[in-house]
């Protein structure tokens, strides 16, 4: 997959899907992984992420949409993927179909500031 593939597979599936597709075009960095995940676990896993997020009062864009949208999905075999920024500033997580020719949804955002995460891990 070239960048302009994935930039043309991001379209508005989640609000986080046009920063994605920005940091992209300013030549961010991005890896699409060969393994396959069935969407309901991803989404649990989100789920999970999202409720801690919540609590630390942090918000992550198309988290909440992109949870939706893989619970809905089932059993569908998903690959991930990882955008990050140029400036490493922010960083979003992407599903892929199968054979990774279609974004299904995508989440994330500017990456928290080094008070913020160290509070994340406590």
């Amino acid at each position: 997959m070239t960048r302009d593939d994935l930039i043309a597979m991001l379209r508005e599936q989640t609000p986080a899907c046009g920063p994605a597709r920005d940091a992209l075009i300013a030549g961010g960095d991005f890896v699409v992984w060969d393994g396959l995940v069935p969407a309901n676990r991803h989404a649990g896993v989100f789920r999970g992420r999202m409720r801690h997020s919540l609590r630390r009062g942090h918000t992550i864009d198309g988290l909440a949409d992109s949870v939706d949208i893989l619970k809905r999905a089932g059993e569908a075999p998903l690959r991930t993927g990882s955008i990050d920024a140029v400036d490493k500033s922010s960083v979003f997580t992407i599903f892929l179909n199968s054979t990774a020719t279609v974004v299904v949804a995508c989440c994330g955002g500017r990456r928290p500031t080094t008070m913020e995460a160290v509070d994340a891990s406590e």
